[in-house]
């Protein structure tokens, strides 16, 4: 969802391939044999296959809303918070929600290192509408998407539990353009004969 945000934000059209991880098709693991998505490839045949480098690679090309040139703080200061958020937070989003999956997890001591996680975005969240500036940036849309996921685990929890700041930005995020467009449609999963499907729709 990452990549499709920032592919929304700086126009830039490609063709979807919508995957279910359990049925990869061939071609998906030819290109990338690691078999996560995204997995983006270039007319040039090179291939990215990190969300957050797809984010960059696109905003680079166009930037218009300014993602990468936040009001406060420097695109370095962005990525190395979105790093802090995608270790440890992520971490234990997974082995809240998923606990199953992971040997000995407790759910509920996850889900409060969480939310002890959130209180950082909380504390930037006191001075200014976004994490970093009057102006949603990179941090906030990186971002939003895995707060979204754990939000969603338990919804009535969240809404007790979660810092109200950090609540109210997710809702922003949520109403936003760019956020109905990516969310907004159900793709069938991709079959070599289909058509292509673009993304976002030309036009």
């Amino acid at each position: 969802m990452r990549a499709r945000l920032a592919l929304v934000a700086s126009q830039t059209t490609c063709r979807l391939r919508e995957i279910v991880l359990r049925d990869k098709p061939a071609h998906m693991l030819e290109i990338s044999p690691k078999g996560t998505v995204p997995v983006m490839q270039l007319a040039d045949g090179t291939v990215i296959e990190e969300s957050l480098d797809i984010m960059l690679w696109a905003l680079r090309r166009n930037d218009p809303q300014g993602w990468l040139t936040p009001e406060e703080g420097a695109l370095d200061e962005m990525l190395a918070l979105i790093a802090e958020m995608d270790g440890p937070f992520k971490h234990h989003l997974d082995r809240y929600k998923y606990a199953t999956r992971y040997e000995g997890a407790d759910p509920d001591t996850h889900y409060a290192a969480a939310i002890q996680e959130l209180g950082k975005l909380e504390q930037r969240l006191e001075a200014r509408p976004y994490l970093f500036g009057n102006r949603p940036a990179l941090a906030d849309q990186a971002m939003f998407p895995f707060v979204r996921q754990f939000c969603n685990a338990d919804k009535e929890r969240f809404t007790i539990s979660a810092p109200k700041r950090v609540q109210q930005w997710l809702e922003d995020r949520i109403s936003s353009p760019e956020f109905s467009v990516v969310f907004g449609t159900k793709w069938k999963p991709w079959q070599p004969e289909d058509a292509p499907i673009y993304f976002p729709a030309p036009g």
